[in-house]
């Protein structure tokens, strides 16, 4: 019960805090070269969507501490809160409705290019994936992962990258959230690990 009062009040505070009045792009990501080799050579359409979903500067009032990062999956948006009265916005995917994670978190760890094994429940709901993925373009994760945890407990949600960025503002995902690779490199690199995370 407490964690639903809490994530109400947020919810509150979000919506009622997140305001645009004239977005301004954001800077570009700061690709390594291996980010810009892999990316170059991705297998899927090239999307860099404009209008809402595009990464943006907006203005912020909402309470949460400079460098919090919350998730409004109603809309499909991650906000990572500057402390100046703005957050930068970024379009992402989000979990099914009885898939998604709720409730506030912290990164436990980060990874550039990570791997990814489907989980028993994964395997079950989608047949014939692979025990094991490696990284790169193809990887369902993305460029980078940002590891949720709850104390010590790995809640098995994620921020991540994609290999579907046509998919950017739909929810239908296995419950994480999926940024453009360009995006969640932006994000990674702005974030360190502790960071909290509040999804609505």
């Amino acid at each position: 019960m407490r964690l639903r009062t809490v994530t109400a009040v947020l919810l509150g505070l979000a919506l009622g805090g997140c305001m645009t009045s004239t977005p301004q792009p954001a800077p570009e990501a700061a690709l390594k070269p291996r980010d810009k080799q892999l990316l170059a050579s991705a297998p899927y359409p090239k999307v860099k969507p404009d209008g809402e979903f595009a990464r943006h500067i907006v203005q912020y009032d909402g309470k949460e501490k400079a460098g919090t990062i919350v998730v409004d999956t109603d809309k499909r948006f991650l906000y990572l809160v500057q402390g100046d009265g703005s957050a930068i916005r970024y379009g992402v995917t989000v979990g099914e409705e009885s898939l998604a994670f709720r409730g506030s978190a912290k990164i436990g760890r980060k990874a550039e290019w990570p791997t990814w094994t489907p989980t028993p429940e994964i395997h079950q709901r989608i047949a014939g994936l692979p025990s094991f993925v490696g990284p790169g373009p193809h990887n369902p994760m993305g460029a980078r992962a940002l590891y949720l945890y709850q104390g010590s407990q790995d809640t098995l949600f994620r921020i991540h990258g994609t290999n579907q960025p046509e998919l950017l503002g739909q929810a239908i995902s296995s419950g994480c959230i999926r940024m453009l690779n360009e995006d969640v490199i932006d994000l990674y690199n702005r974030v360190p690990t502790g960071s909290s995370v509040v999804v609505l």
